[in-house]
């Protein structure tokens, strides 16, 4: 047995049914192996990028490990962003890539060049996987096999890379001389010894919950990837405590739930941001808190509240200083049963009083400020990314997948999209890398062939994996492309215009990009298309989108200059300066008096001096 025959095998008997890549002279024994195994799918795309962020979403959908087979030089370099995305969001995956001989790849190989395309590759991906290796003895292979399948799926998962010189995957291999992994305990920091357990946490949480007027739990992707999913509605309906959810981690549980409220952050809905700044205790299982979602201030986040984590991530629990009143340094799914398993008898208890009291005030917050309003109006016979999400939301079915790139197809969708129980949305939360979109719903249209895929694109990010239309073309997939246009790259014009007086460079057709007709490239790829300009043509063309079996490109037209909001923005004060308000304090503002009445804890002194237009 050879090298490559060995990994074929290991992917074999780990059950990885599908694999992406694109072969080279680097990797042409593994793909050749593999395909002659015959239990592994090789899926080949047409960019690296593509297979690493394909090769994460399958993992989303079914969780199963899948991978990404790359050949050496380029081939590697292109896998990056994919590799990075998967190490921000923590999604485990594995890259297995080729090299040049093993006589140039030696890490004390000074040259620039290693061979003829050959570089340090494993090197280069280090600090953005879990574990990285080059294989110079074919007898470590299987060690090297099964340490990345373990490092990619224990505790905080994401990818890893494996790297074999092109002779070492031909080369034979002793079957009885193979070295095998075994694991490596850990010895606990005094950083870890300071934090606390399931148990000792579940306890905590449970007695200040007691004491608690006004608590939140946010709830994150951690949770499914801790496969706790199944724990989250007995979880929140026997704590009767108003929740809200992260961005990742909004498919974990039905929008609809009466005791979900929602979304809250710097692109957040108003009610969720109300109602997460007047809470008094805040318990986040399964969600590190990031910018985006807490602001830009730490000190003004929650900032009369105590505040309970659950991360697997120590790091996670260390960059919250004293502001961190419960730190609970454990797996979600552990604290979950734990919270479940002392409940009963435990004696927490929130005054029916002040309970009813607290979700009555979550439900004014929410009637008041609905997630969509009469504010997202129609301009010059453009219709508005925002309530047409919510339209189109009524077409889906009961398992539909939807994968947003990043703009105005993630903004509008994880703002205003009511995710049903079964559905299942994602994005790249973590890199945000415009091309993401297309990529994963090849990725998820493999996870789960009797669901459809709702891929949610704008014209900007279509263009950086427009290659991969070709392998949905290719095997059929039935996935339904919807692009935005809106001339460029229009988040980035609403930044131009804050700092630079609206001077667009590089963001319009009229200031250097611009994209081109979809219905002229889908038909040259031989897919149906269709336009969507106003709402009567949403209505006619849904029915027709969706009797047709397999791919879809549909363009809608929005206003190249439509706003996004609510969201965090820069403010004006009264003496001219320019800072940035609390996360209560959305744009647009609010009249200092309504906003006043809407904070139990009292309004900002940064609030008080803002200019507010009438």
């Amino acid at each position: 047995m050879k090298t490559s025959e060995l990994i074929a095998d290991f992917l074999t008997k780990k059950g990885i049914r599908y694999v992406f890549g694109i072969v080279g002279a680097g990797n042409a024994q593994l793909f050749d192996s593999i395909t002659s195994r015959g239990f592994t799918t090789i899926i080949c795309v047409h960019h690296e990028q593509a297979a690493c962020m394909a090769a994460q979403a399958y993992y989303r959908i079914c969780g199963t490990l899948s991978a990404a087979i790359v050949t050496t030089g380029g081939g590697s370099t292109n896998a990056v962003t994919g590799v990075v995305s998967a190490w921000m969001d923590s999604i485990p995956c594995l890259v297995i890539s080729g090299n040049e001989n093993s006589k140039f790849t030696l890490e004390d190989n000074p040259l620039r060049v290693w061979g003829i395309q050959g570089y340090d590759s494993v090197a280069m991906v280090r600090k953005v996987t879990k574990y990285a290796v080059r294989v110079l003895n074919p007898n470590e292979t299987l060690q090297a096999l099964e340490a990345a399948y373990y490092y990619a799926l224990d505790a905080k998962p994401g990818p890893c890379w494996i790297d074999f010189p092109m002779n070492i995957q031909a080369a034979p291999i002793d079957e009885a001389k193979l070295s095998r992994f075994n694991k490596v305990i850990s010895t606990q920091s005094t950083d870890a010894l300071q934090m606390m357990d399931s148990y000792t946490g579940a306890s905590c949480v449970l007695a200040e919950l007691a004491l608690a007027q006004r608590p939140v739990i946010w709830l994150g992707h951690g949770i499914r990837l801790s496969d706790a999913v199944n724990l989250v509605e007995s979880f929140v309906d026997l704590l009767q405590c108003p929740v809200l959810v992260s961005w990742a981690g909004i498919d974990i549980i039905s929008s609809n739930h009466p005791l979900v409220f929602g979304r809250a952050g710097i692109y957040g809905q108003r009610a969720a941001n109300f109602i997460l700044q007047n809470c008094d205790f805040l318990l986040a299982i399964g969600t590190r808190l990031a910018i985006p979602q807490i602001g830009y201030d730490l000190n003004e986040f929650i900032r009369t509240a105590k505040l309970a984590v659950v991360d697997i991530d120590l790091d996670e629990l260390k960059k919250f200083g004293e502001k961190l009143s419960i730190p609970i340094w454990a797996d979600a799914k552990e604290f979950m049963q734990a919270m479940l398993s002392l409940l009963p008898n435990s004696l927490y208890k929130i005054t029916q009083e002040a309970k009813l009291a607290w979700v009555k005030q979550c439900n004014t917050y929410q009637n008041k400020y609905p997630v969509l309003s009469n504010d997202y109006f129609d301009q010059d016979g453009y219709i508005n990314s925002y309530p047409f999400i919510e339209r189109l939301s009524h077409y889906f079915k009961l398992n539909q997948i939807i994968v947003t790139d990043m703009g105005t197809a993630l903004l509008s969708t994880h703002q205003v999209l009511q995710v049903k129980q079964g559905q299942r949305l994602m994005t790249s939360t973590g890199l945000g890398e415009m091309g993401y979109a297309l990529p994963a719903a090849i990725g998820a249209a493999f996870a789960n062939k009797s669901a459809e895929v709702i891929c949610l694109n704008c014209d900007g990010g279509m263009m950086l994996n427009l290659q991969e239309l070709q392998t949905i073309v290719h095997h059929e997939l039935a996935v339904k492309i919807f692009i935005f246009n809106n001339d460029g790259y229009l988040m980035i014009k609403h930044t131009q215009k804050a700092l630079f007086s609206g001077r667009y460079v590089g963001t319009n057709k009229k200031s250097g990009v611009s994209c081109p007709n979809f219905s002229a490239l889908a038909e040259a790829f031989g897919i149906p298309s269709f336009k969507i300009r106003t709402w009567e043509d949403l209505e006619s063309i849904m029915p027709k989108i969706q009797d047709l079996p397999g791919p879809v490109i549909c363009e809608v037209f929005t206003h190249p200059e439509q706003l996004f909001f609510p969201k965090l923005s820069l403010a004006l004060q009264k003496d001219g300066s320019i800072i940035s308000p609390p996360l209560e304090d959305l744009s647009p503002l609010l009249s200092r008096e309504e906003l006043r009445e809407n904070m139990f804890i009292g309004m900002h002194p940064k609030s008080e001096d803002l200019e507010v237009k009438a």
